[in-house]
């Protein structure tokens, strides 16, 4: 994570793909494709009320965990395209970094990409409750 940002080096491709976007149309247009190849996809039929995201007006789900190597884990699934394509851009970001790092994060990429301002004002609410919930995992697996 460089000076002035909270996101790791390997995100910045993707801000910046996001970031030459003309409109906000482009962007979802974006992030549906993101939605398509998720790295770590949680599957509907995983979906609980205990990995639930409150707040979201989809349905969100994510599960925390560290892989074989000690590296965080986050997989997340959602019936909205939008929220899943922000769930995949956001674990493209989180996956296999150190859970401490994860919990101390900031969601300041989806800024930088221009999302946050393309999204309706319920939706960025459901992004940062969504953002919240895995940093409090990540430190529940510090």
């Amino acid at each position: 994570m460089g000076i002035g940002r909270s996101w790791p080096e390997h995100l910045d491709p993707i801000v910046e793909e996001f970031s030459e976007c003309f409109d906000s149309m482009e962007r979802y247009e974006l992030l549906f494709e993101f939605a398509k190849r998720h790295p770590t996809p949680l599957p509907p039929d995983e979906w609980e009320d205990e990995n639930q995201v409150h707040g979201c007006q989809s349905r969100a789900h994510v599960v925390c965990s560290v892989d074989d190597t000690g590296g965080f884990l986050l997989r997340c699934g959602a019936d909205a395209q939008v929220v899943q394509g922000l769930m995949a851009v956001t674990a493209i970001a989180v996956n296999g970094m150190d859970p401490s790092a994860v919990a101390q994060m900031g969601p300041d990429y989806a800024d930088a990409m221009g999302i946050k301002t393309s999204l309706t004002p319920s939706r960025a609410n459901g992004f940062l409750n969504m953002f919240r919930r895995v940093r409090e995992e990540a430190g529940k697996l510090v």
